[in-house]
């Protein structure tokens, strides 16, 4: 479909999907609506993956299984007509809209998947049964829509990593596709829920990405450090010397990571990542409004453990906060033990 087709027509009945078509290879987006340009990234990176002979589908559904007492369930942003047009325009073939009723005909289901011990940290801390609600509906979607492929924002990085799990946990027939946050200019996540903030609490809200970036940006200048002390003397006492007669910015760098304890890279660390975006989020706790985190962590993206001091590897910078009303969630993935 391109940019100049009309807008789609939204099917609410599972019975109105088409049939896989042999040879076709289809992809789905699942949304809860409130499209966006990162929800278009993804119907985009569909349509390249599937290419033009290929199907893809969009589903809106706010589920109600996924949002815990006092959460926006109600206030969610329901908005089909601007979002079937959103859907057409990025490359969509077919937009799936369905009435809770259609999903759970007999009401809330008495069976569910149960997302265990990764369910059960961060996000799950924070939102009790979310992750059971979120795959319980991502099982059901995959059921009815039978796609050969299904994308998700890396945005929720969680979310995505207990899909995976689920997928290859219970052989369903489906390769799990992440694709990269989408961000405005100044480094905000996009989120349906950015619209809730206001001026003052959309500029609070910036200390999210700024804390992943300080993290991102404290590992690379150690990167520089390291390497600048590979090519110093790395005697402590002439590093020492020569730091103090400022004869080299190169040897003062040495002292300092003969100082370390290990001039190859132990600068780089978990513990170091943290501390920078940490830094960030103490002072925005002091802005006008202020910034309340919830939680701030470096886990494996293999199961969301977090990781050890001395990890060497990839680890995810995990991040939520609340501005006003509005909860956000950002996250940014790291390498740590690169240059050992």
């Amino acid at each position: 479909m391109t940019a100049d087709s009309p807008a789609l027509a939204p099917l609410r009945a599972a019975s109105d999907l088409p049939a896989p078509e042999p040879g076709v290879r289809r992809a789905v987006v699942m949304t809860m609506g409130a499209l966006h340009r990162g929800h278009a990234g993804l119907i985009r990176a569909a349509r390249r993956l599937v290419g033009p002979t290929g199907r893809v589908l969009v589903t809106v559904f706010v589920n109600p299984l996924q949002f815990g007492a006092g959460e926006d369930f109600d206030r969610y942003p329901r908005t089909l007509d601007a979002d079937t047009a959103v859907a057409a325009r990025a490359g969509a073939d077919l937009l799936f809209a369905p009435t809770a009723a259609e999903v759970y005909p007999g009401g809330e289901p008495l069976v569910r998947i149960a997302a265990g011990p990764m369910g059960e940290v961060l996000e799950g801390v924070s939102r009790p049964g979310h992750f059971d609600g979120m795959l319980t509906v991502v099982a059901k979607l995959l059921h009815l829509t039978r796609p050969d492929l299904a994308l998700y924002g890396e945005k929720d990085a969680q979310q995505l990593a207990l899909i995976r799990r689920m997928v290859r946990d219970l052989n369903f027939p489906v390769e799990i596709v992440g694709v990269p946050t989408v961000r405005e200019e100044d480094g905000l996540a996009l989120s349906s829920r950015n619209r809730y903030l206001d001026a003052d609490e959309r500029v609070t809200a910036l200390a999210l990405s700024r804390a992943l970036f300080a993290a991102r940006d404290r590992l690379a200048a150690e990167a520089v450090l390291r390497a600048r002390a590979l090519v110093a003397p790395t005697d402590e006492r002439r590093a020492l010397a020569l730091a103090a007669l400022h004869e080299s910015r190169a040897s003062a760098d040495a002292h300092a990571v003969a100082l370390a304890g290990d001039p190859v890279g132990a600068l780089a660390s978990p513990a170091s990542a943290l501390a920078a975006a940490r830094a960030v989020l103490d002072e925005a706790r002091n802005a006008e409004p202020p910034l309340y985190p919830d939680y701030l962590a470096l886990v494996d993206p293999r199961d969301f453990r977090e990781v050890p001091a001395d990890h060497v590897g990839e680890a995810i910078l995990a991040i939520a906060a609340r501005v006003g009303s509005t909860r956000l969630i950002d996250n940014i993935r790291l390498t740590f033990g690169a240059h050992r």
